[in-house]
This record gives structure tokens, sequence and C-alpha cells, in this order.
């Protein structure tokens, strides 16, 4: 079994390759709304979108690392990253089906807020009180987005809500297995498991594609899927987690490009100013993160005696 490999320091490389990482996120989702939108069921596209990552993954790992890609050194863990990665894009792709991009995207970005709160039980994490009114400030914004008591409220809302909590989950199961796993068991089990999972549904419900277009986003998301994984890994490899995220609020300016070309939907005022709030939120909570792991460090290296 192949070790992971090292991180190093490569902060401009890894933040452009955040930044390509978060292109194909969109291309994933825009993907996954416009066939959708044409007619094709959404558990299809969901197994399109993990069989294709596997095969491609398998295709690039088996003739690098033979069968030893598959196995975990933590499987446990690995079963239950996996299974969270899944249900966020089950529930990602039902949402996408009747909600415009720029607003799931949005709803996303309170993910760093879930995860700062999700990581004081799971990995022992203290949030101090600034830190949780900015979690707090964040909620407020994804309730400006969402609406409940406005025309713009949809019941498709919830699933966009579930998709935040399951990839959050994803998030701190991903942290917790970093340096334990190699990319290559993440992307094989990742993909692997939702694809074994969903054959049975899939095939039930499959519908033939009747355009040429068609075919080639079918095939094409799961090339997104396994280089946005593949590259976002690689970001974090080589550049610290509280440098890459802010990369991630690119993709409200992607969103919005991709629901106007593509879907011919602007975003409206309360998504643009929810997202301005939870951004805000997420900044301040990554600022904090970074004050507080500089402190860290400068008290490891200068004790008190």
């Amino acid at each position: 079994m192949s070790e992971p490999l090292p991180r190093e320091d490569r902060t401009a490389a890894g933040v452009v390759t955040m930044l390509l990482a978060v292109c194909f996120f969109i291309c994933i989702d825009t993907s996954a709304k416009w066939l959708t939108l044409t007619g094709l069921p959404v558990l299809m596209v969901v197994f399109a979108r993990y069989f294709g990552h596997f095969v491609y993954a398998c295709g690039i790992y088996l003739p690098q690392e033979g069968f030893a890609c598959f196995r975990s050194r933590a499987p446990l863990k690995q079963l239950l990253r996996s299974c969270f990665l899944f249900g966020s894009t089950l529930l990602n792709f039902f949402a996408l089906k009747y909600l415009p991009i720029t607003v799931t995207t949005t709803i996303m970005f309170a993910g760093p807020i879930v995860v700062t709160l999700l990581a004081i039980p799971i990995l022992g994490e203290k949030v101090g009180l600034r830190r949780f009114l900015a979690v707090a400030t964040g909620f407020l914004g994804v309730l400006v987005v969402i609406q409940p008591w406005g025309a713009e409220w949809h019941p498709a809302m919830f699933f966009s809500l579930g998709a935040l909590c399951m990839a959050s989950m994803y998030f701190v199961m991903t942290r917790l297995l970093a340096g334990i796993e190699t990319n290559a068991t993440h992307q094989v089990w990742s993909a692997g498991l939702a694809s074994a999972v969903l054959a049975p549904f899939a095939w039930s419900a499959w519908t033939w594609p009747e355009t040429t277009t068609q075919w080639i986003v079918l095939f094409a998301i799961g090339v997104f899927g396994l280089l946005g994984h593949v590259l976002a890994t690689t970001a974090h490899r080589w550049a610290d987690a509280s440098i890459l995220a802010p990369m991630v609020y690119s993709q409200i300016f992607l969103a919005a490009v991709s629901g106007i070309l593509v879907f011919s939907q602007w975003p409206t005022i309360w998504t643009l100013a929810g997202g301005l709030i939870i951004i805000g939120s997420g900044l301040y909570i990554w600022q904090r993160e970074r004050a507080v792991r500089k402190r860290q460090i400068i008290d490891a290296a200068h004790p008190n005696f």
C-alpha cells in the first residue's frame, strides 16, 4: 500500500489549484441541472457522476498502485466520509432540479459555518463567543437566501439544507482522515461506494439520452467530479486550509455566470444580500482560525518557563 504524499509549501500553486477545483465543482452543478431539466432522472444523473468518476479514477490509480488503492487504513471513517459525500450530491442534485444554481451555491457557502459547529463535539475544538456570533450571523444570511417567510420559498430548499449538512460532515471526516489515507483511496472509495449503492435504482429509472449533447454532458460530469476532488485534495497538500478556504467563495461569481449563460437565470437581490452576509461571517471565522493558529505557533516556539 502506498504512503500518503507529504505536505509541501507551495502556497501559490495551492491557491491556483483550488480555484481550478472550484471551477470543476460549478461544472458538476451546471451539468446536473441541465441534464435534469432536459428530462433525465436525478438518480440516473447522480449515478453517471459517480460511476464516471469511479471508472476514470480506476484508470488513473490502478496502473500506479494496483488493488492496494482500495485498501483503507480507516475503513469505518472512510465509509462514513463516502456516505456523506454521496448524500450531499444526491440532495444537491434534487435541489438543482427546482432551484437556481446561485441559490444552491449560496446556501452551500454556509459549509464552513456548519463545520465550525460540528468541530466542537467531533474534533474537540473550542469556539469562543465572537466566532459563535459569526456562526449565528451566517445562519441569518442563509435565512435571507431561502426566505421561509416569502414567495421565493420553495420546498426543494430542504434538499439544499440537507446537502449542506451532509457536505459539512464530509469535510469534517476528510479532516479526520488527513495524513491517514491516500488520494487514490479517497477517490475510489467515495466514487465506488456511491456507484454500487445507486446502480439498481439508476437502472430502474434509466432513460436513454436522446441527443448527442446529453451523452457528452453525461460522460463529462464524471470527469468534472474526478478532477474537482483530485485538485482540491492536492491543493490542501500544497497550502494550508486556512489560506484556501476563501477560494470557495469565488463560486458565487461562477454560479452567477453559469446561471445567466446556461439557464438565463439572474441572481435575485436576496440571494446576493444573503451571500454577502454568509461570506462575511465565513471570512471572519477564517480570520479568527488563522489568528488562533498563529498564536499557538508563537506560544509553542516561545514557551513560558
